[in-house]
């Protein structure tokens, strides 16, 4: 167990990094296929084939997700992971080709770095060609290279975000894995103790979004640029329902861990793959998919280095 996504059988993930322009992108790989769902709880989301992935759909399938920066130029990133998969002889077979589906969302990180620069198929390419099934490795990586939280002072003050990480085996070999980019608007907090971890800085230290809110009500004028996307897998055989039913109890993850979320500012969309024959209660998954989210939200901001004067978490905290 690596304490991560891939710790599900099959599943792969590869990260694209421009250290130079701040932004990249990250492919969760199941190329055989997955019973797929999605759940939107932001109102100002970046996203591309959701759709496919509704209850009235025929296949209800993805062979890859993808999160990406970039904003909704970042999406072009998708073509380089069909591009991949096609090679290999993955996707639906539709007599005289094969298909992949890849759903994937965005975050919006061009105000970091080189906003003129955004990932494309080239390198959603090579974020498949780096994809391992053993460790992935978080922080300021891939679609979390120019992630920021805690921005309601101003992207200048808040902290970096990035990329988290985490899973469980539960239930003898039932396993279940979730990878997130954290880019959000509001605050990184201890769902146990409610400490901020990660937020708006303010004379050296973390400040409530809400009290900044409330403090200048009408004098902040959020822009909507901020994002989390996460992905959850598991080996477990899940139904078109229930695949749906774990994105939706993931998402309890993101309120756990960030205040506040799911904002009409907020693009917040957790994608979960089914991908595996194990029997297990939904209800036992979803659960502990929340706590996974909320437990890899906090990874994100954990990993995650400063870039482009923007300090991370841990610089705050020890006064740097």
């Amino acid at each position: 167990m690596y304490n991560t996504i891939t710790d599900v059988a099959g599943i792969k993930v590869g990260h694209y990094t421009d250290l130079v322009a701040a932004t990249g992108c990250t492919v969760v790989l199941c190329e055989k296929g997955a019973t797929a769902g999605v759940e939107v709880r932001g109102g100002a989301p970046g996203a591309r084939e959701t759709d496919p992935l509704g209850l009235l759909s025929l296949n209800q399938i993805a062979h890859a997700v993808l999160i990406t920066g970039g904003s909704a130029f970042g999406l072009e990133a998708a073509y380089g992971v069909m591009r991949y998969l096609e090679e290999r002889g993955y996707g639906v077979d539709m007599g005289v080709a094969r298909v992949p589906i890849v759903p994937g969302a965005v975050i919006f990180d061009l105000g970091i770095g080189n906003p003129g620069v955004r990932p494309g198929a080239e390198q959603g390419y090579k974020a498949c060609l780096s994809a391992t099934s053993g460790e992935v490795v978080e922080g300021s990586v891939g679609a979390g290279t120019g992630a920021i939280v805690g921005k309601a002072l101003g992207r200048e003050r808040g902290v970096k975000g990035g990329v988290g990480a985490a899973s469980e085996k539960v239930a003898g070999e039932v396993v279940v894995g979730v990878i997130v980019v954290v880019n959000a608007f509001g605050e990184v907090i201890n769902p146990g103790s409610g400490e901020i971890i990660a937020g708006p800085r303010y004379e050296g230290r973390f400040v409530n979004t809400l009290e900044v809110l409330r403090r200048f009500s009408g004098k902040v004028k959020p822009h909507p640029s901020n994002t989390t996307i996460g992905v959850v897998a598991t080996n477990a055989h899940l139904n078109r329902r229930e695949v749906v039913k774990l994105s939706q109890m993931a998402q309890d993850g993101i309120a756990r861990a960030i205040h506040p979320s799911h904002m009409m500012i907020d693009g917040d969309v957790v994608f979960s793959l089914s991908y595996g024959e194990e029997e297990a209660d939904i209800n036992l998954l979803g659960g502990i998919a929340c706590e996974l989210m909320s437990r890899a939200i906090l990874r994100a901001v954990d990993k995650a280095e400063g870039i482009c004067g923007i300090p991370s978490a841990k610089d705050v905290r020890d006064g740097a």
